[in-house]
């Protein structure tokens, strides 16, 4: 499904989206070594083990990246002019290996903008859930929407 338009949306449009995705190894070394994360939670076996998770904890950020990639294709494919910002991101519970996520978006705000005549900007709450129904992530997100097109 291709994203909506700033005027497509109201405030409490809730969406489930479809596609959910199991962490891999691959993803979290390949995402750590990406962006030169060395931290020893994400690539060192004995020194997860020996931490209060007990083995390899999922790096943060690559949980933030699949949270809002997941919910793209539904809120703002095609119709997106800028992401303008994310806030108050959080990590309320771990992400392991082999975790399946699933990701929701509530439209929390909308606001004209004030220099763009031909647009808006929608604030999302997404929310990256695990299978054991746990909130892995959350933010807010600020993306400025092209209005429908006219005619």
């Amino acid at each position: 499904m291709a994203g909506r338009f700033y005027d497509q949306w109201t405030i409490g449009d809730t969406l489930t989206h479809e596609i959910r995705r199991t962490v891999t190894e691959t993803d979290n070394l390949l995402f750590s070594t990406m962006t030169h994360n060395p931290q020893p939670l994400h690539l060192d076996a004995e020194a997860a083990k020996a931490s209060e998770f007990g083995r390899i904890l999922v790096n943060g950020t690559f949980t933030f990246a699949l949270m809002v990639g997941l919910s793209v294709g539904d809120t703002t494919l095609g119709t997106l002019v800028a992401n303008l910002g994310y806030d108050k991101l959080v990590h309320p519970n771990p992400v392991f290996i082999g975790d399946t996520m699933r990701a929701e978006t509530e439209v929390t705000d909308l606001k004209d903008s004030k220099s763009r005549p031909n647009a808006g900007i929608v604030t999302f709450t997404h929310r990256l859930i695990n299978q054991c129904d746990q909130i892995v992530c959350q933010c807010l997100r600020s993306a400025l929407l092209f209005r429908k097109p006219v005619g």
